[in-house]
C-alpha cells in the first residue's frame, strides 16, 4: 500500500511539471508593473510626499510613508545595510517560489505564487531605488483606525499568502485504490 501512495505523490509531484509556470509569471509581471506604476504616480504626479495625505473616500487616505523595515516596521532597527540585507532575502524567497511555481500542479497557486513574487520584487525595486519601500494606501473606518500602510505589493503578497493558506487548509491527498 506504500508503493502506491508514494507513486500516487510521485504523479501529483510531475503534474505541475512547468505546465502554470507561464501563468504564475504573467500574474507576477502585472502585480510588479501595476505596483511600480501606481508608485510612480504617487510619487511623480499626485506628488504624496510634499502633499502628505489626499483623502480618496471616506474610508480610504494616500499618506505618504517612506518603510525602511518589513511588515509592520519589523527590523527596522537593522540601519543603512538593511536595504540590501531585505531585498537579498526578498530575492533568494522570490527564486524558492518560482521554483515551486514550476512544480505546481494547480493554477490558483502558481497564481498566488506569482503575486508574492511580484510583490517582492516590486519592493526590492524601492529599497534598492529609494532605500525605502513606497507605501501610501491607508485603508480606514472613521475613528476605527490601524496604523498599517501598504501599497499595492503588500495587497498582492498578502492575498498570494491568503490563497496558499487557503489551499493548505483544504487540499486532500489523493485517494488511495
Amino acid at each position: 500500500m506504500s508503493g502506491i501512495k508514494a507513486s500516487a505523490l510521485a504523479d501529483r509531484a510531475r503534474a505541475g511539471n512547468g505546465r502554470y509556470l507561464p501563468l504564475g509569471l504573467i500574474l507576477g509581471l502585472v502585480v510588479l508593473v501595476a505596483d511600480q506604476a501606481s508608485k510612480w504616480w504617487i510619487l511623480d504626479r499626485l506628488d504624496l510626499p510634499v502633499r502628505g495625505r489626499v483623502t480618496v473616500l471616506p474610508v480610504l487616505d494616500f499618506v505618504m510613508v517612506w518603510n525602511h523595515a518589513v511588515t509592520f516596521g519589523l527590523f527596522g532597527g537593522v540601519g543603512a545595510a538593511g536595504r540590501f540585507l531585505f531585498s537579498a532575502v526578498a530575492l533568494a524567497v522570490v527564486v524558492m517560489l518560482l521554483f515551486w511555481m514550476r512544480r505546481t500542479p494547480k493554477p490558483w497557486v502558481a497564481a498566488a505564487l506569482g503575486a508574492i513574487a511580484g510583490g517582492a520584487i516590486g519592493n526590492v525595486i524601492d529599497r534598492l531605488r529609494f532605500g525605502a519601500v513606497v507605501d501610501f494606501i491607508h485603508a480606514h473606518l472613521g475613528s476605527l483606525s490601524w496604523n498599517y500602510i501598504f501599497n499595492l505589493a503588500d495587497a498582492s503578497i498578502v492575498c498570494g499568502v491568503g490563497v496558499l493558506l487557503i489551499d493548505s487548509l483544504f487540499d486532500r491527498p489523493p485517494k488511495q485504490q
